[in-house]
């Protein structure tokens, strides 16, 4: 899933905004179509814009639909699709085919310029899309799918977490990343602690089940400097975090960039048919880019 809005405002993000956690309630993202479908978009939010190089998160579900999402194009990011229930068929320009289904991920790096599209039959479907910046130079790299049907599980009193992204506790994903970072769904049962890097900056997001100071909907921000998070209950949590990214970027629609002007040209390219190959198999026509706002996008750092 990416970003299907048809009026996309300019992501704008800033300078850290200082200690102490932060609760970002997000706000819902109604994305039409045949997918009839509403997200809630706590990346990025009215405040803060990154949680690590993690710029986009969209948590969906559980509710039976399905999803159609025609051929749309990425730049300067990676993709990480990841559900808790159902299937979705990726396909992209690299001539891609693959499903994804619970407790595996589907990770595509745009890098200079890839298209793909998302469907699935009418089914339930619970999960999160998530979106990672890529740094200055990498960020033109040359575009890639990896799928990874297993990953490695992190274990200790009370939680169960498996490593998507980056590393937690020693233990690593498979999964190329440009930046330190981590991605982990963890299975709490009880009470634990889980390992945080200190010099990291994390969110923490309910899945399901209940689990104390955590409610479904809100993602919270926690600042460097911890070592550990205690969790208690039964449920499923998303545990974001990386390096502060310190760079400055423009999102704008399913691009990142670092100017209008590149922006603009991403957009030109897509509308033209050049720079982002076709996807073979899709039963439709492509997404139409929406039309630039009328003031200059402006780069911005992590937080307003």
């Amino acid at each position: 899933m990416s970003n299907l809005e048809l009026d996309p405002q300019e992501i704008r993000c800033g300078a850290d905004a200082g200690a102490g956690s932060e609760v970002l309630m997000g706000r819902e993202v109604p994305l039409g179509g045949p997918r009839a479908m509403a997200v809630r978009r706590t990346l990025p939010g009215a405040h803060r814009r990154m949680i690590g190089a993690w710029c986009f998160v969209d948590a969906y579900g559980p509710e039976r639909t399905a999803m159609r999402v025609p051929p749309h194009p990425h730049t300067g990011l990676q993709t990480v699709s990841w559900l808790v229930a159902g299937e979705v068929l990726h396909r992209d320009s690299l001539g891609t085919l693959q499903r994804v289904r619970p407790g595996q991920l589907n990770l595509m790096t745009a890098g200079r310029g890839i298209s793909h599209s998302e469907e699935s039959p009418e089914t339930v479907l619970h999960g999160v899309q998530l979106w990672v910046a890529l740094p200055g130079g990498h960020r033109h790299v040359t575009p890639a799918f990896e799928h990874h049907p297993a990953l490695p599980v992190l274990e200790g009193p009370g939680f169960a977490a498996t490593v998507v992204m980056g590393s937690l506790g020693g233990s690593a994903s498979p999964a190329t990343a440009y930046t330190p970072l981590v991605g982990a769904e963890i299975a709490v049962d009880g009470a634990g602690e889980i390992p945080l890097d200190p010099g990291f900056e994390h969110g923490l997001l309910l899945l399901d089940g209940a689990v104390e100071r955590l409610e479904r909907g809100p993602l919270v921000y926690l600042p460097p400097g911890r070592d550990r998070v205690r969790l208690s209950g039964r449920g499923r949590v998303l545990l974001i975090g990386g390096e502060p990214f310190g760079e400055e970027i423009v999102m704008w629609w399913n691009f990142v960039g670092r100017s209008h002007d590149e922006i603009a040209a991403f957009r030109k390219e897509w509308m033209e048919g050049e720079g982002y190959g076709a996807v073979e198999g899709f039963d439709g026509e492509p997404l139409p880019a929406p039309v630039l706002p009328s003031t200059r996008l402006k780069p911005r750092g992590r937080v307003r």
